[in-house]
């Protein structure tokens, strides 16, 4: 069971990718079959973020009622039915209608899956998780490109990957007997949970609501909301502004931008894949330290003045490296760090300021960089870089004071 769950959320977590691209690859071709302006994919793209926040918030309320299996398969088939209804969309205000249905699914779903495999399952899974998001999220392109070189139209590439979901939807329903009796890896007492009453009791079905206003209050709870969404606005401004910056600030040929601006989620991707093979002997506080500070490097070659644009586009590629484990880190960490009964909490608030930090910092330093130019960009991405270590760091701190404070038998 433990194998064939895990199997399952494996194709979830690649067919989730999927859809993530389809704005952004079909938009070109999109806005002029319905008339609109290049500029209006901005308003698809934040009524999705919009409910994937509210969702996400939501998560924990709806997952202790109904379940991770449920939530998950429901959500899913949200993201599905969203997926077929775009592709039957011939208006602009339909696409914003099915945009709703969209971003709730989505957050909910990563909020509970996330939370599911950070209580039962390796260090290793959670990386190599992200990793096959990451490449549903490259394989998308691919689909979106072929149905407008075959004729078919951007609408066909929307229908099947809504087709895609359908079907993991009922693969999901039909595995939902799986999902209470996958026990994994349990961790030991961590420190969080002693200073929690009931902390070792599972955020799951029926166990007690933890209410927004208490997760917040809890220790430490701030300061990975911080990091989090420090490197999640990190992230999402290097994908979409990093060619622009090779380009305009250091003379890079825009084909060879291209080429290396996606090069940084290959890199990520790959990176998550690796990352796997030894999370679990390092550790998720190692992982995150270690994935900053290679953040760092890249970002340091990035903006190296030298006559040579080669070290700005590896750095580019280190860039990419350094971001592969911290999100799953982050996540994985939160059940040791927070106790597994407000983990599920957690997680969904770290969920929405995620996609708060990947909706709002790209076009913040957008109109930063109109005023100033786009030299700042390595800058921005510095400040971002400290922040997200400065915050994750102060929680380690954190955690190793609860651990002194222990009780040797609880320790053990």
């Amino acid at each position: 069971m433990y194998s064939l769950l895990l199997a399952i959320i494996y194709i979830a977590f690649v067919s989730l990718g999927l859809p993530d691209s389809l704005v952004g690859a079909g938009w070109p071709v999109m806005h002029q079959d319905l008339g609109v302006p290049i500029a209006f994919a901005g308003i698809i793209t934040m009524i999705i973020a919009a409910g994937t926040i509210l969702s996400s918030l939501a998560s924990e309320r709806v997952t202790r009622r109904f379940g991770a299996g449920i939530v998950t398969a429901v959500s899913v088939g949200m993201t599905a039915a969203a997926l077929v209804g775009f592709s039957f969309s011939d208006s602009f205000w339909m696409l914003c209608l099915w945009a709703i249905p969209y971003g709730l699914g989505a957050g909910a779903v990563d909020a509970a899956l996330n939370n599911y495999v950070a209580l039962h399952y390796a260090a290793r899974h959670m990386n190599w998780l992200h990793g096959c998001w990451g490449l549903g999220a490259s394989i998308s392109p691919f689909i979106m490109s072929y149905a407008l070189t075959s004729g078919s139209g951007w609408s066909s590439a929307y229908l099947v990957v809504g087709m895609m979901q359908v079907v993991l939807t009922f693969a999901l329903l039909i595995s939902i007997p799986l999902w209470g009796k996958v026990n994994g890896i349990t961790p030991i007492v961590h420190p969080a949970e002693a200073d929690h009453e009931d902390g070792d009791e599972p955020s799951g079905r029926g166990s007690a609501h933890v209410p927004l206003a208490r997760a917040l209050r809890i220790p430490g709870v701030l300061l990975i909301l911080t990091a989090f969404f420090a490197y999640c606005a990190l992230e999402s401004t290097a994908i979409l502004w990093a060619s622009s910056y090779l380009v305009t600030d250091r003379g890079v040929e825009p084909a060879t931008a291209a080429a290396f601006a996606s090069l940084f989620l290959l890199g990520v991707t790959a990176g998550r894949f690796l990352a796997g093979f030894f999370a679990d002997r390092v550790g998720d506080q190692k992982m995150i330290r270690g994935g900053f500070l290679t953040v760092g490097i890249g970002v340091v070659l990035l903006a190296l003045p030298l006559e040579t644009t080669i070290l700005a586009l590896v750095g580019l590629v280190v860039l990419g490296l350094g971001c592969a484990p911290i999100y799953p880190a982050i996540i994985h960490s939160t059940p040791v760090n927070f106790g597994r009964r407000n983990s599920q909490a957690i997680i969904g608030i770290q969920m929405a300021a995620a996609y708060t930090g990947s909706t709002f910092a790209p076009p913040l330093f957008g109109a930063i960089s109109t005023w100033t130019g786009m030299w700042i960009l390595p800058l921005f991405l510095a400040v971002l870089v400290a922040l997200g270590l400065l915050m994750s760091e102060r929680l380690n701190a954190l955690v190793r004071s609860r651990a002194d404070g222990m009780s040797p038998a609880l320790r053990r």
